[in-house]
């Protein structure tokens, strides 16, 4: 287990926040990575493991012309399958994974090309989602390398978006735990 998900799993938990996990290359890694954290049963609510395209339609409410069109790795794609994720297990957070690992391009896409999403609750401070976000990464290395790194990095998404939404009384529970005032 990462500190990134270990972190994850605290947050969430100071929060009262859920998370869902929708994955295609990393087949279920994201999902080992929070669970393999003591606590993560208060958070976790589950995952898919949408492998096969038409899965990512059928379970994650994936729009089906845009994946006849421009195929499983696509940014778009990724977050629908975040926002799919989030609202077919009625968490408060979705995450997604999308790309490939390799050895052989996939839908025109080169061995590398990653897509990770983070779809999040609407804040009344800002009035939209607190987590919308894709983030694009073109990744070298083998195939369990390139899986890794994208499990690193939707974690690092979600993290970034879960600390920039932090209230003041988080941030006061973080002090207090790191030895501050």
């Amino acid at each position: 287990m990462s500190s990134a998900a270990t972190e994850v799993v605290r947050l969430l938990t100071v929060r009262g926040e859920t998370l869902a996990v929708a994955e295609s290359l990393t087949g279920g890694l994201v999902a080992a990575e929070i669970t393999g954290v003591p606590g993560a049963s208060k958070v976790f609510r589950g995952s898919v493991t949408a492998y096969a395209t038409e899965l990512k339609h059928e379970l994650l409410d994936v729009d089906a012309t845009l994946l006849a069109q421009r195929g499983a790795v696509d940014p778009q794609v990724a977050g629908e399958m975040a926002a799919g994720v989030r609202k077919a297990l009625g968490a408060d957070w979705g995450i997604a994974t999308t790309g490939v690992a390799g050895p052989e391009p996939q839908d025109g896409k080169p061995v590398g090309t990653v897509f990770v999403a983070v779809e999040g609750p609407s804040t009344a401070r800002s009035g939209s989602a607190g987590g919308g976000k894709v983030e694009a990464l073109r990744l070298n290395g083998s195939r369990a390398e390139i899986r890794m790194e994208s499990v690193r990095s939707v974690l690092a998404v979600l993290l970034e978006q879960l600390a920039g939404e932090q209230t003041g009384n988080e941030r006061a529970q973080d002090t207090e735990r790191n030895g501050g005032f």
